[in-house]
């Protein structure tokens, strides 16, 4: 069984925070997200880069943070900062260092040999944002390189690279959204959904959080903390869906005891997949209990 599929940790939620910003830093000390990502990339000016990076490095090393599981998104290596960027973090060991703009293998080869020069334990692994066409092509290369624990899905950017137009069904996103799906569970690594714009649509956002857990996204990059709880409960089990699983072993086991192979929970035909789907479901529950 694979890391995703084991789910040693939930990642519904996982909140962008600027890290040059030393209020934010101190402030997701108290959020309820599954995961940070201190963002060196977008969310900082070119002046405040080299900031950012020593408080996101020692945001990490702090250990303030709780449950909540630490990562690092780092400028490109193609930018003056990114080499540096995987180097610090690599030295203070996060979960993770989040590369942007992922377009093969390559890249990722180097991330890798950064990170082991800076004596980056195997632990520290990569989440590779795919947002542009080549990209998207090389999803599954992507997903299956082996420091890869995560693919995050950079909705903005791959809108913009497809010259498409993000509506509320996110229709033109939808089927690369799909490839990339695809990639992840083949390689048996989270697959993350993009970030929503707009903070103040509530309603919209709840929708796109459904969509997403109805595509089989693991959970959904943030822009705000206001959309943390909201994400939580699309990308959590409810207590009705417990129940009917619990239900679903209970009558499979007692089946294949009998020597049957398939059976009913109200109404519905119940069979191996539907077990493994429910043990799934509680494992997650259970893992939320626990964090």
């Amino acid at each position: 069984m694979s890391a995703a599929d084991a789910y040693p940790r939930p990642r519904r939620s996982v909140l962008y925070m600027p890290a040059a910003n030393a209020r934010a830093l101190e402030k997701a000390k108290t959020i309820d997200a599954d995961a940070l990502i201190f963002d060196l990339e977008d969310a900082v000016a070119p002046d405040a880069k080299e900031a950012a990076r020593e408080g996101a490095c020692a945001a990490v090393a702090s250990g303030e943070y709780g449950h909540r599981e630490l990562t690092i998104r780092c400028n490109g290596l193609d930018t003056p900062w990114g080499r540096d960027d995987v180097a610090a973090a690599g030295a203070v060991a996060p979960s993770a260092v989040v590369i942007p703009k992922v377009s093969g293998a390559a890249d990722l080869a180097a991330v890798a040999g950064i990170l082991e020069a800076a004596g980056a334990p195997d632990t520290t692994r990569i989440w590779a944002m795919i947002e542009t066409p080549g990209g998207i092509a090389k999803a599954r290369a992507i997903a299956g390189f082996e420091r890869v624990d995560a693919v995050v899905m950079g909705t903005n950017d791959m809108a913009k690279e497809l010259r498409a137009t993000i509506t509320p069904d996110r229709a033109a996103l939808v089927p690369h959204l799909a490839t990339c799906l695809v990639a992840a569970r083949e390689a048996g690594v989270t697959a993350l959904d993009g970030v929503y714009n707009d903070i103040s649509d509530a309603e919209g956002f709840a929708a796109v959080c459904q969509q997403g857990a109805n595509l089989g996204f693991d959970g959904k990059t943030l822009i705000h903390p206001s959309q943390v709880e909201p994400c939580n409960d699309a990308f959590s089990p409810s207590f009705d869906e417990l129940d009917f699983h619990r239900q679903v072993i209970e009558a499979f086991s007692a089946a294949v005891a009998d020597g049957r192979g398939v059976v009913t929970v109200d109404g519905k035909m119940v069979e191996n997949l539907h077990v493994d789907e429910a043990r799934r479901a509680i494992a997650l529950a259970d893992a939320i209990a626990q964090r």
